[in-house]
């Protein structure tokens, strides 16, 4: 079921630097915010979400998004590692606080903004 009340409108601040993507998640995804969420992607980004599923560009992406927040998840950031930046393109990665990698790919738009190309949100560690 999908909230019901006024989602607040955060910050639609644009990503200058590619790990910004990833702090602009978690602040919208914390009040609920799919335009917002969907905004960090590319129009034909790929997002890895929920494992096993891919969906491609802002259409099914926002699909994912809103039945995502309708779970009224509580995100904490966890460790940013430093981008990989290779001229337009930047790898981004984080240590959720369940342990588990998010692993992003950012391009670089001409307005010299960045956006999520490919998102693989949840990657398990190989403990073996």
């Amino acid at each position: 079921m999908f909230r019901c009340e006024a989602v607040p409108m955060t910050s639609r601040a644009v990503a200058t630097e590619p790990n910004d993507l990833g702090r602009y998640f978690i602040e919208r995804g914390n009040v609920g915010d799919v335009d917002g969420l969907v905004a960090l992607y590319e129009p034909d980004a790929v997002l890895a979400f929920p494992p096993g599923t891919v969906s491609k560009g802002h259409a099914e992406i926002r699909e994912v998004y809103e039945r995502f927040v309708a779970a009224a998840p509580e995100l904490e950031p966890g460790r940013q590692h430093p981008a990989l930046v290779s001229g337009d393109l930047a790898l981004t990665v984080s240590t959720l606080t369940t342990g588990e990698m998010a692993v992003e790919v950012a391009r670089r738009q001409e307005d010299g903004t960045w956006l999520w190309v490919v998102d693989q949100p949840v990657l398990l560690p190989d403990n073996g």
